[in-house]
């Protein structure tokens, strides 16, 4: 990657540092010309729900540690946004919900605890549907989140303002997190690399309240798989706030060439015929690269997990409406509705899902001796309207709430780590992505499997109209 100095926004994470070391770019231009772009670009996006009060002072001070051959950390000076489902200290940490209006974190939660020690600018949170429990960006309290490449469709959520600042070249990487597809499906939409390690991978603690169970994990959007590895570098490691990071599996060695799982369906679930076509060209260049591509359908049974899937967010929003006494009045009366139907669970019913989760991540762990990778759609529609919270119909068939995300939720549930990849498009085309999803504790091995793709398939030099403006 090329730029000027006074177009630092073309610039991956890895590039500016490298800038920076080399006293060609400045953290304070940076910093500023973010901030100007944010000011032209996002009022059509609505991308960033509140900017960081302290970005400047932050980006002069790592400017003179810079200057002074002592940077703080792997990302001193690069700017990034959170998601607003992340605590970051001074800022506000509203999950997108009036509930949480005026809440101003008293600190920041472990992963932005990581990010900050590293020097990165965390310069402002973005948009998240209410309780990040959809597929869509919108809430009562900051409105809908669009798409850079069409401003009229959504960019997928629930981390939909993050890949839009990316996306739109807003920020250089983005922070989110992925319950049941909300790193790999947003990236698919906005032609970026959504990177969701397995559980335990990245500590968790100090943070909102969890609604989907271990399922939702920090994940990161970027431009470029070294921006992922290097931000990954920062974010994982064992803590003993999170015990389940003290529990990483060891991968057993990787056999050469890898043997992938090509998945076009999930049982009779529909998916949009020029996903399928780009997914399956993709599996070509894999098969090019000399790896051992397989088309099948999935060795194990996700319908158990399907059936219960609802009541799981419905049961976490439950507890929210016992401990907060604001909930039923100030959360929309969609979720007070969902969080109602999980207060009349019974714990038989809780035991059932846990057993069903159970289950199936047996069975994951059983398949996965059989192969190294699965490669599937992230999504099975297209980006759709913006203000709708999901597609109705899917290649002609009408689909629930989640038939756009039947491929993303059984890894969350699992607890495996997967990566969306994007895929080979025309240029006037919107973006396609798919996923590479591996082992328990192939993190490393998904990132080298991307560098290789993208070495053979560029992503980088195309962007939306959007962010040129």
């Amino acid at each position: 990657m090329t730029s000027s100095a006074t177009e630092s926004w073309r610039l991956d994470a890895s590039a500016l540092v490298e800038g920076y070391r080399q006293g060609a770019i400045d953290p304070m231009a940076t910093v500023d010309e973010a901030l100007s772009r944010i000011a032209r670009i996002d009022p059509s996006l609505n991308a960033f729900v509140c900017l960081s009060p302290t970005a400047r002072a932050e980006a002069e001070a790592s400017a003179e540690r810079w200057r002074n051959g002592t940077p703080q950390g792997a990302l001193d000076g690069v700017p990034v946004a959170v998601k607003d489902n992340l605590a970051v200290a001074g800022m506000p940490a509203t999950f997108g919900s009036r509930l949480y209006a005026d809440t101003i974190a008293p600190q920041d939660e472990l992963p932005i605890r990581r990010l900050r020690e590293a020097g990165a600018i965390l310069l402002g949170k973005t948009n998240t549907p209410e309780f990040a429990v959809e597929g869509y960006t919108s809430n009562d309290l900051f409105g809908v989140t669009r798409n850079p490449w069409s401003p009229d469709l959504t960019p997928g959520g629930s981390s939909g303002g993050s890949v839009a600042a990316v996306a739109a070249g807003l920020v250089p990487v983005g922070i989110g997190t992925d319950g049941g597809g909300s790193t790999r499906r947003p990236a698919a939409y906005t032609g970026l690399v959504g990177f969701k390690p397995g559980n335990g991978h990245v500590p968790r603690a100090d943070g909102l309240p969890q609604v989907l169970l271990d399922f939702e994990v920090v994940g990161c959007f970027t431009r470029s798989i070294r921006d992922a590895a290097l931000l990954d570098s920062v974010l994982a490691g064992s803590d003993r706030a999170d015990p389940a990071s003290r529990r990483r599996p060891t991968p057993e060695t990787i056999r050469r060439p890898l043997r992938i799982l090509l998945v076009e369906r999930i049982d009779a679930n529909p998916c949009a015929p020029e996903i399928l076509s780009a997914v399956r060209a993709s599996a070509d260049s894999f098969t090019a690269m000399g790896h051992d591509v397989t088309q099948a359908d999935l060795p194990f049974d996700c319908a158990g997990l399907a059936a219960v899937w609802s009541s799981i967010a419905e049961i976490g929003l439950a507890r929210l409406l016992a401990v907060e006494p604001c909930f039923a009045d100030k959360a929309n009366a969609k979720y007070v509705a969902m969080a109602e139907r999980g207060a009349a669970r019974s714990a038989s019913d809780l035991l059932e899902i846990m057993e069903t989760v159970a289950a199936l991540r047996r069975r994951v762990s059983q398949a996965f001796a059989s192969f190294d990778l699965i490669l599937m759609p992230s999504c099975a529609a297209m980006p759709w309207e913006a203000t709708t919270a999901f597609p109705d119909r899917i290649d002609g068939q009408a689909v629930g709430p989640r038939g756009h995300a039947v491929y993303t939720g059984w890894v969350n549930a699992a607890g495996h780590p997967a990566i969306n990849l994007p895929c080979q498009v025309r240029p006037a085309d919107l973006p396609i992505g798919f996923q590479l999803v591996g082992d328990l504790g192939a993190e490393a091995l998904l990132l080298a499997v991307g560098a290789a793709y993208e070495e053979r398939c560029p992503w980088d030099d195309r962007w939306p109209d959007i962010a040129a403006s």
